[in-house]
């Protein structure tokens, strides 16, 4: 599996209850039901009018049919080609 980071524009993200993220979490977790062992949600960052959501996955169009399923555009998908971390300096 790769990882990925997708950018998501969606005005008003940073504003919202947390109801409605628990919604939008629900709405995200049932279109990765659809795509047993391609898809999984690590976790998203919320910033003002976005988000930038972590993901693993087989490919960039597993990630692309999410959105479509799940209604939450992917703005921009990018591949993650590897982590480094304070520890990656020992």
């Amino acid at each position: 599996m790769k990882r990925f980071v997708i950018e998501r524009n969606l005005p008003g993200v940073h504003n919202m209850a947390a109801g409605e993220l628990s919604d939008a979490a629900a709405q995200s977790n049932a279109a990765i039901a659809k795509f047993p062992g391609k898809l999984t949600w690590e976790h998203s960052y919320v910033v003002n009018d976005k988000t930038f959501c972590i993901y693993l996955a087989d490919s960039e169009q597993t990630v692309l049919a999410h959105a479509k399923e799940s209604g939450f555009p992917a703005n921009r998908i990018t591949e993650v080609r590897t982590v480094i971390e304070p520890l990656t300096a020992t």
